[in-house]
Order: structure tokens, then C-alpha cells, then sequence
């Protein structure tokens, strides 16, 4: 009798599960979204990009089995303290959502380590021959090989791409180009920076995106580009570096 009892007992929708299974969603539709839009590139670099697609399919399948199991005999209430613990998760959704589409920029710049005092490091042999790039540049400012190396290279054509910056003081025809390198994702970037000479006066703003070529000079523990040429560019589709 008693298991006819329980049989005819209506089940409800849990506020609880409904709530819990709402996060995943919202943490689900995140990913699928920065995944078609193309922005992950805007929060991870090429090497852990491979979380976004993983990530949108592990919880899209944990939405399902948690709305399977939203409707229940004893649903479980939604205390306050819950309900402020799922809508702080859901917080990170909603700002990548409503704020603009940015990649990290001059201010992040004048406040994030530059390269020089990181751990990375770039070989001389990599420096002594070959197309050079601006993770090379920093990676050389590390060692005493590698400074030797790049000053072996004084003269030689480069072309970069990165955003411009400029401090208090900064010449009119000068400017430092500037492009972030990160291992795994925004939180651990680091700016790699050369200053660029010949710039036309007044030209480029703090931000824009630019492609400058010129010749290479090491100077101590900065690197300078004697410009012949610099032009605006689109922001690259992939705006960091990785190592």
C-alpha cells in the first residue's frame, strides 16, 4: 500500500535543480557562443583554446541531465544564500556578454610585467638567423647570448604588428608598439614592447593597431625600429602571442 501511496504523490519542479540547471545553461550557451563568434582567441591562447569546445559539450550534456532531473516528490527550496552563490557564477556570463569586444590594451599595458622580467627565454640560435618576431626580440633581452645575438641582427629589416602606447614625455615621432604574449590565457599575459622612431607626428593614437618595418637597432635593454614604413591595421584575429 505504501508504495501505491507514494505513487499517486504529484512531483513538482525543484526550485533548486531548475536553478542549478540554469547556471549550466547560461555557462554552456558562454561557450558555444565565444566558440562561433570567434572570440576565444580574445581570453586564451592557441594552446588552451581546445577548453571552449570541450567545455561547451561536457556542460551542455550536464544542462540535460540536470533538467531530467528538475521535477521531484520533495523538491529541494532555494535558500537566499543559494541563490546569491549561482547568480555570482552567472556574473562572468553576463559581463563577457554585454561588454564590448576588447582585446587587452594600452591600459593593461602600462600595467602588466613586460617580458624582460619573465621566464621566458628565446635561443641565440633562433635569434641569429632567420625571420624574427617579436616574442624572439624579448625572449633575446634575457641572456647575455641572446643580447649578443640581436646585436648582431643591428640593421637588419623587421616588420611587426602590435597597438601603439605611449608614456608621459614621449617624443611626437616616437611611440612604443606593444603586443601581449600569454601562455594560457588573459590572466597570465605579458607585454612585449619596442619603441619606434620615425613615426609621422601625431599620426597614430594610443590603441591603434599598426605594421611597422624598418631597421633593428638593440639598445641595451630596449630594442628600437628605425620605421620606413607604418600602417594601420585591423586588430589581428589571434591579438596575443604564445610563446
Amino acid at each position: 500500500g505504501g508504495s501505491r501511496m507514494s505513487d499517486r504523490i504529484p512531483t513538482s519542479w525543484s526550485p533548486r535543480a531548475v536553478a542549478q540547471a540554469g547556471v549550466l545553461a547560461a555557462w554552456a550557451g558562454l561557450l558555444w557562443f565565444l566558440m562561433v563568434s570567434g572570440r576565444t582567441a580574445l581570453y586564451l591562447s592557441s594552446r588552451t583554446d581546445w577548453v571552449v569546445p570541450m567545455g561547451a559539450i561536457i556542460l551542455t550534456i550536464a544542462t540535460i541531465g540536470r533538467l531530467a532531473s528538475t521535477r521531484s516528490r520533495r523538491p529541494g527550496a532555494l535558500s537566499g544564500k543559494e541563490a546569491l552563490a549561482l547568480g555570482a557564477i552567472v556574473i562572468p556570463v553576463v559581463a563577457v556578454l554585454v561588454l564590448p569586444q576588447a582585446s587587452l590594451s594600452s591600459f593593461a599595458a602600462s600595467r602588466r610585467s613586460s617580458f624582460v622580467g619573465a621566464g621566458f627565454v628565446a635561443s641565440a640560435e633562433d635569434i641569429a638567423s632567420g625571420e624574427l618576431s617579436l616574442a624572439d626580440i624579448a625572449g633575446a633581452l634575457r641572456t647575455a647570448e641572446g643580447k649578443k645575438a640581436l646585436v648582431a641582427r643591428a640593421g637588419d629589416e623587421v616588420s611587426f604588428v602590435g597597438f601603439v602606447t605611449r608614456d608621459d614625455g614621449t617624443p611626437a615621432d616616437e611611440f612604443t608598439l606593444t603586443r601581449f604574449l600569454i601562455s594560457c590565457c588573459v590572466a597570465d599575459a605579458l607585454s612585449v614592447e619596442v619603441r619606434v622612431v620615425g613615426a609621422p607626428p601625431g599620426e597614430f593614437k594610443e590603441d591603434n593597431w599598426v605594421r611597422v618595418t624598418g631597421e633593428l637597432y638593440p639598445l641595451g635593454e630596449e630594442v628600437a625600429i628605425d620605421a620606413s614604413e607604418i600602417e594601420k591595421v585591423r586588430r589581428p584575429k589571434r591579438p596575443y602571442l604564445n610563446p
